[in-house]
């Protein structure tokens, strides 16, 4: 059942599964972009065998709050929100010290990986280790620029400029947002195939039929020049993990494998053969003792 916490004036939805579990810490779940806290059905449960395991839904997601977005170049308005990294990680961290209130594992799908490295900066000692879940490489960031084509940095500015208009991010997400388009986006997510269901499509679905569903959209494709996970490991001395699906159409697993071997808080490499880009929810009988294995050593 989802529970509500107001923060900073917007509606947060969560849940929680062996909430009486008293093991000395919990485990935080954070979904990636267009998901949302139900987007873990087959690993919650199994995890909150071991400890208590939190999912939320991330500003502009699942059932929490869509405020309009605010872009950098416009006028600020309090009501608005700026879809970031930064924002993202302070909703999460607040979430650990007001309603988690332990010591915390965060485990990240995707964008939601970054949120978690991010978050876990301001949790300081109260993150006890971080799961990325084949993490965001956001190779559209300003940033990474330089390894892209010669044709990509001379479109560049064009794409910038297009995504600003609301009027043509509302009509790329309206042709995006329909059952059909989901469908055919998740068989290319889950090469396997495994778990595409009707239950997983109303997952993705049902929140983009909400009123301010694109401008969640909006503030997310203008999200050119933000934090990068090489940076934010950089920075960390607590122990990160990898899982990764061999088969990631977006996130190649040759940039997670170079991760493993260049920063020394990473600790482990788990690839799940065959998997794609959410293998939690592909093939969570591989994934979910991985899971369990690394909470179990984080007590």
């Amino acid at each position: 059942m989802n529970k509500l916490w107001t923060w900073q004036n917007q509606e947060i939805a969560w849940k929680v599964e062996g909430e009486e579990n008293n093991a000395p810490i919990s485990t935080l779940l954070i979904h990636g972009f267009g998901a949302s806290k139900d987007h873990w059905r087959f690993n919650q449960k199994a995890i909150s065998s071991i400890s208590s395991c939190y999912s939320i839904d991330l500003v502009g997601y699942g059932d929490s709050s869509q405020p309009d977005a605010q872009l950098s170049y416009e006028k600020n308005k309090p009501q608005n929100f700026k879809y970031c990294f930064d924002n993202w990680s302070k909703q999460i961290i607040d979430f650990c010290n007001e309603i988690v209130r332990k010591p915390v594992v965060l485990i990240g799908n995707s964008i939601g990986g970054v949120i978690a490295l991010n978050a876990s900066k301001g949790l300081r000692e109260n993150c006890s280790q971080i799961v990325l879940i084949d993490c965001a490489q956001r190779q559209m960031d300003d940033k990474n620029l330089p390894n892209q084509s010669s044709f990509m940095y001379l479109i560049r500015p064009i794409i910038k400029t297009l995504v600003r208009q609301k009027l043509l991010s509302t009509t790329l997400f309206k042709n995006a947002a329909n059952p059909n388009f989901i469908k055919n986006i998740l068989k290319v997510a889950y090469p396997s195939g495994n778990n595409i269901n009707q239950e997983l499509i109303n997952i993705l679905f049902k929140p983009t039929q909400r009123n301010g569903a694109p401008e969640a959209f909006r503030g997310f494709i203008n999200l050119f020049d933000d934090h990068l996970a090489p940076d934010l490991l950089r920075q960390l001395q607590r122990p990160v993990h990898l899982i990764c699906g061999e088969k990631d159409p977006w996130e190649p697993l040759n940039v997670a494998q170079k991760w493993y071997e260049d920063f020394e808080c990473i600790k482990s490499l788990e690839v799940i053969p065959n998997a794609g880009h959410c293998p939690h929810d592909e093939m969570p009988d591989k994934v979910n003792p991985i899971l369990k294995k690394i909470i179990q050593e984080a007590m």
